[in-house]
């Protein structure tokens, strides 16, 4: 009798939980969640501007933009590197490379140089970029009383 009754308890604890726990998984991922959106907006890259605000929504597109930012000084960077006037263009051009349907994105300080800004899209499309934009933030929405 003692042998019977110590295989059917080996039995009842033998058996496995077949449910799934995630609760560990979904605790990983709302930390993993968190950080990359503290991270993301630290992510940008290129120099501090203040960018004109508009309306308007972004625009959503594929192809690769090359961003190049004019400061309240009216210096050139792209990136975080600084480029005299006169290498601008061949600096875009070297990037560009074999992509001839990259876009150039310029990003202008809303105290730089209107004439600055114009004259870097001027030297732009000579050169042969089909496509140079401007880069601003959203506005944020007023609600209509």
């Amino acid at each position: 009798m003692i042998s019977s009754s110590y295989r059917s308890s080996s039995r009842r604890g033998s058996r496995r939980n077949a449910d799934i726990n995630i609760t560990n998984l979904m605790d990983v991922m709302m930390v993993l969640l968190v950080v990359f959106m503290v991270a993301a907006p630290l992510m940008t890259s290129g120099i501090a501007l203040d960018l004109p605000k508009v309306g308007g929504k972004a625009l959503e597109g594929k192809e690769t933009s090359i961003n190049i930012s004019v400061d309240k000084d009216g210096l050139y960077y792209i990136g975080k590197t600084e480029v005299p006037d006169d290498k601008i263009v061949a600096k875009v051009m070297a990037i560009r490379g074999e992509n001839s349907q990259a876009s150039v994105t310029i990003s202008g300080d809303t105290q730089s140089s209107y004439g600055r800004v114009i004259n870097l899209m001027a030297m732009l499309k000579e050169a042969g970029f089909e496509k140079v934009g401007l880069k601003t933030e959203a506005r944020p929405l007023v609600k209509e009383r």
